[in-house]
């Protein structure tokens, strides 16, 4: 490859982003060399406190854009992209279509849909290790369901695939894969950036 080819995917939280991602990375390492970014990794944990609105409670602020350490993950990115040796980067998080400059590096955009509902009850296996059963419930429905609905949500209109995150992933793994294999091929045959 010439080129390295960018993928964003994004989704609400608990949508099934970093398991696709993980599928993804683990179907086309074999053929290419793949770097994946986590924008968990960029979140200044600390940085920021978010106000309920309706509640009042105070909560530190994850879901927000401002939370995310956009010079580290900027300069990340840059050298994942500009890295000869890649062929494919995956960028992978709520806000992975959300900041503009970031989204025109984007070759393919995957939008992981999953219902509301599904969302807080996967988010309450993954933390119940954690936090308590209420507290995590009184979180999602204090805040992060707000921020999704501002920040995320949006954001699915610039997907050039939506999947659904509740079906079996492994068909849309393999759409994904196809959809990416045709494009590399296209800018190998061309030696151009499509």
């Amino acid at each position: 490859m010439t080129t390295v080819y960018v993928i964003g995917i994004s989704g609400g939280t608990c949508s099934g982003k970093s398991t696709i991602t993980d599928m993804l990375e683990e179907t086309l390492h074999n053929k290419y060399k793949v770097a994946v970014l986590r924008m968990d990794d960029y979140y200044e944990w600390a940085k920021m406190q978010t106000i309920a609105p309706i509640t009042r409670i105070s909560y530190p602020e994850h879901n927000h854009p401002s939370a995310v350490d956009m010079d580290k993950l900027n300069n990340d990115f840059l050298a994942a992209v500009y890295n000869k040796t890649n062929d494919i980067v995956i960028i992978e998080g709520i806000f992975a279509f959300y900041f503009e400059h970031l989204r025109e590096k984007l070759d393919l955009k995957v939008f992981i849909d999953l219902k509301s509902d599904e969302r807080i009850y996967r988010r309450i296996k993954r933390m119940i290790a954690h936090e308590a059963i209420d507290e995590i419930a009184q979180r999602y429905l204090d805040t992060v369901r707000y921020r999704h609905d501002e920040f995320v949500e949006p954001t699915r209109w610039y997907a050039d695939i939506v999947i659904n995150g509740n079906k079996d992933v492994n068909v849309g793994v393999d759409i994904i894969t196809s959809c990416i294999e045709s494009k590399i091929n296209k800018i190998n045959k061309k030696g151009l950036h499509p």
